[in-house]
């Protein structure tokens, strides 16, 4: 018997991400699986240096770079549809949920309680702050995103850059390893290759 789960996880790179905007260029859900990853592996990494804290980078990175698998069958919502108001919120997320079963079932029986470790929260203390920095990583990746349409000349992303600017602003009050990210490492993001060499 053969699973369709992988080849259904290998269709993110067909989903374009910000599709309601002029994208000076198009990014696609494989990519930003990939930067939410990376940047939720290194929140918890100084989190877990810097503060003594026991995050799980690996499981972060793992979270990360599954964590809009689901858009596979539901599409990419627009953020201002998505969070418009409490209903549809609510309505988005038990969709996504459904999504989200629909691919574990996609796997053998005996691997499927290792994927849901990561679909999945434990609801454990450390763990729910580790999946509250990987949203975070998801923020930090929409603000990537709108810096570098800013500095090809889009103004299209003005607005989303703004508001994902305020809703890092919790994250930071919240969690000390966004602010540090922001502090250590936002700044060179959009300047050349000659400029970071």
């Amino acid at each position: 018997m053969s699973y369709n789960f992988f080849a259904t996880i290998s269709r993110m790179k067909y989903i374009e991400r910000w599709a309601l905007m002029r994208n000076s260029r198009p990014e696609n859900l494989s990519e930003h699986s990939l930067e939410v990853a990376m940047i939720a592996h290194a929140l918890c990494t100084i989190g877990n240096v810097r503060y003594g804290k026991k995050l799980d980078a690996n499981k972060a990175a793992l979270i990360g770079l599954y964590h809009d698998a689901s858009e596979i069958i539901t599409g990419d919502m627009p953020t201002p549809v998505k969070y418009y108001n409490e209903d549809l919120k609510t309505a988005y997320k038990q969709v996504e949920a459904v999504a989200d079963t629909m691919l574990l079932h996609k796997l053998p029986d005996d691997l499927r309680p290792a994927f849901e470790e990561i679909f999945k929260s434990s609801g454990e203390e450390d763990e729910r702050y580790m999946r509250k920095l990987v949203k975070a990583a998801d923020k930090l990746s929409a603000l990537i995103k709108c810096i570098e349409e800013r500095n090809s000349g889009n103004g299209e992303f003005r607005t989303a850059e703004q508001s994902t600017l305020k809703s890092l602003d919790t994250y930071k009050e919240e969690c000390i390893e966004v602010k540090d990210f922001m502090d250590d490492f936002l700044e060179p993001y959009g300047k050349t290759l000659d400029e970071l060499s």
